[in-house]
């Protein structure tokens, strides 16, 4: 195994490992919070509170940097257990709680002014010189990659197998569906994760994990699904990465146990919130995000969805379909 970059949560992992990934925060004399504010729209950090992430570890902690405004006290709703709950790996990995800050950004310049808990970025597109300077920032950096499709302009494309690759995704040029019952998508897959360690990234956002309920080319069932999401969790644990589940609402329930957070796109467009809540209710983050085509729209959406967003304890943000620096984050 690659050795990774220390990140700049780990001071505080000997004590996860006692109180529990996800365990009770405890209010100091200072009021930091344990759940840091978002940046406001367009980016702006002014007024904003931030602290170490390491939000679930069972601490609170001062305030990061560039804080301005006054901090409040915040809860990561997790366990009091002398246990970490599943998910949270062994050692323990970045088990964010609900409301968690985040910044979602895989296209254009990376913008890392927004004083957020976590950067989800592109594997390939950043290095670790680019990892490192938002861990020295006090974030923790999460790699984005797709697990279920193959792109064609990925550096490893021509690892993937032919056999394979299968039926296009649609609206997705150059992406096709991946076999993930195939031990060569799997080993390429597990490379995918060494890079990910080797940059020095906290965890990894698996995309396209929910092919069985889609037109892929190969007959997938839940089943397959299953086995196949369970393995790249535990894959990602060994490696010491935090990993999310992202979107397949469908087996949540079976997949709760082995991914420490979610991340989902447009539950609200479809009404699917409700199913989500598990994670919630486990004192685990649920990332989302609801789309605009046009950034002028976001300050509408942001009024009409935030309020429910809030109420559910959601991370949820106001994002363009490219997912550059625009934001628009519900706080």
């Amino acid at each position: 195994m690659i050795a990774r970059a220390e990140a700049p949560w780990t001071a505080i992992t000997t004590l996860a490992t006692v109180l529990g990934c996800g365990g009770a925060s405890s209010d100091d004399d200072d009021g930091a919070s344990t759940v840091p504010a978002t940046a406001g729209e367009g980016g702006s950090t002014e007024g904003a509170t931030s602290s170490e992430p390491g939000t679930g570890t069972g601490t609170a902690t001062d305030e990061g940097p560039g804080s301005e405004g006054t901090a409040t006290d915040g809860t990561d709703g997790g366990s009091t257990s002398d246990e970490p709950p599943p998910g949270c790996g062994s050692p323990p990995v970045w088990c964010p709680g609900p409301s968690t800050s985040w910044q979602w950004q895989l296209t254009g310049p990376l913008d890392t002014s927004l004083d957020v808990a976590m950067y989800d970025v592109d594997l390939f597109d950043n290095d670790a010189g680019t990892i490192a300077d938002l861990q020295a920032q006090g974030r923790v950096a999460i790699c984005y990659f797709s697990a279920g499709s193959h792109e064609d302009w990925r550096p490893d494309a021509d690892q993937f197998p032919a056999p394979a690759i299968g039926m296009p995704l649609d609206g997705w040029p150059g992406e096709r569906w991946l076999d993930v019952r195939d031990e060569t998508v799997r080993q390429v897959l597990a490379a995918r994760l060494d890079l990910a360690v080797s940059k020095g990234c906290d965890g990894v956002e698996p995309d396209n994990v929910d092919g069985y309920s889609n037109d892929t080319g190969f007959p997938l069932s839940a089943a397959d699904q299953l086995d196949f999401n369970t393995w790249l969790a535990g894959q990602a644990h060994m490696r010491g990465l935090s990993v999310g589940l992202k979107n397949d609402l469908d087996q949540i329930g079976e997949l709760l146990p082995h991914f420490d957070w979610a991340l989902d796109e447009e539950c609200m467009a479809y009404d699917e919130c409700d199913r989500l809540a598990p994670f919630v209710d486990a004192g685990k983050a649920v990332f989302h995000v609801e789309y605009v085509d046009d950034p002028a729209q976001g300050p509408e959406l942001a009024a009409q969805i935030c309020p429910d967003a809030l109420d559910r304890s959601f991370s949820t943000l106001v994002k363009g379909w490219d997912l550059d620096a625009w934001v628009i984050p519900c706080e």
